[in-house]
């Protein structure tokens, strides 16, 4: 059922796919909401073809960017900008990639400059985002922008990897920011920590249904899904969150909340 929240709202959707993914989840909800957006992905994401399904069935544009390029990022945002012969009022950046992870490199034998292209993809690049769009002043005020985070920022996870560093520094540049874009313009920039879900960033993550499973036992409320994680990524879009920024919300069944649960002992 559909409340029209994001009617006459336009974003762009970084990170979209395939049906697994958590932003392809965004922009089917974003779109039943009455939204307009953008589609972006690497050149080498977009070769696998399934992100102009979406497109097709959002009524979307698919614009090809390495969220790792400032050029690219600044080219998307100007394109984008054209299309909708306006500014935008969201951008949900779901991007995260490590070489040292998909390469099972153990954590204390990891490539360094892997390491660093891990943390410029995945964290850094949010950064480059909010800096271009800043920069050209293409959020409207009041605006927001969401990206995707893990407990791992905060505590060790078995098999995560370098990309405990990288969401550490991605809600770090949430809050900072924050701050400076919420003075400036109103513009809202917010993290959705969220369960363990399976999609094919994470399949390569050593022990994942291990890791699965033992959340899903610990939590409370179970694990949340894509489409639980896509439903507050839409709230945050909203008007309905006007006051809410520099956070990380946690989308995690309780997970991060609990100590050691009955089911432990």
């Amino acid at each position: 059922m559909s409340n029209q929240l994001l009617k006459n709202k336009k974003g762009i959707i970084f990170g979209a796919l395939d049906e697994n993914s958590i932003a392809w989840k965004v922009a089917e909800k974003a779109h039943d909401e009455g939204a307009e957006f953008v589609l972006s992905n690497s050149p080498i994401a977009l070769r696998k073809g399934d992100i102009y399904k979406l497109a097709e069935k959002t009524n979307s544009k698919v614009i090809s960017a390495d969220i790792s390029e400032v050029t690219d990022i600044e080219k998307l945002l100007k394109e984008s900008s054209e299309i909708f012969e306006d500014k935008i009022d969201f951008i949900l950046h779901s991007v995260g990639m490590s070489p040292n992870v998909r390469k099972n490199i153990p954590y204390p034998e990891m490539n360094y400059e892997y390491f660093q292209k891990t943390l410029d993809i995945s964290a850094i690049s949010l950064h480059k985002v909010l800096s271009a769009a800043k920069k050209f002043d293409i959020i409207n005020e009041g605006g927001s922008v969401i990206t995707l985070s893990y407990i791992a920022a905060e505590k060790y996870v078995t098999g995560y990897g370098d990309m405990t560093h990288s969401k550490a520094l991605l809600e770090s540049i949430v809050r900072q920011f924050g701050y400076y874009y919420g003075t400036s313009k109103k513009v809202r920039i917010n993290a959705v920590s969220q369960s363990p879900t399976p999609t094919s960033a994470t399949s390569v993550v050593k022990g994942f249904e291990a890791l699965y499973n033992y959340s899903d036992k610990v939590s409370p409320l179970g694990n949340a899904s894509a489409d639980s994680c896509a439903n507050v990524c839409i709230m945050l879009f909203s008007d309905y969150t006007k006051m809410i920024t520099m956070q990380t919300i946690y989308n995690d069944g309780g997970f991060s909340a609990v100590g050691i649960g009955d089911g432990d002992i």
